[in-house]
C-alpha cells in the first residue's frame, strides 16, 4: 500500500512517499521544498529530495544536535 503525506509551514512544504512493496529506486522519498508564495526566498520552489534512509540519517543528526547536553549548560548560574 502506497503511503503519502504532506505538511506545510509558512516557509516550507515537507512530503513523504513510501511504497513498502516496491524495490525501485525513488519509491521511498522525502522532500523539503520552499514555498514559492513565501516571498522570503528570491527564487521560490527550491526542493531537496532524499531517500527515506537518507532522511533517517538527517533525523538522527538533528536529534543528536538538538538534544539537551550537559556540556552546553552554563554551570555558572
Amino acid at each position: 500500500m502506497i503511503y503519502t503525506n504532506n505538511k506545510s509551514t509558512k516557509r516550507f512544504t515537507y512530503g513523504i512517499s513510501r511504497n513498502p512493496t516496491s524495490h525501485k529506486a525513488g519509491a521511498n522519498t522525502v522532500t523539503i521544498a520552499t514555498r514559492s508564495d513565501d516571498g522570503y526566498y528570491a527564487s521560490g520552489g527550491v526542493q531537496v529530495s532524499m531517500t527515506v534512509k537518507e532522511a533517517r540519517a538527517l533525523q538522527s543528526f538533528l536529534n543528536q544536535e538538538f538534544a539537551p547536553s550537559s556540556d552546553l549548560v552554563d554551570s555558572s548560574k
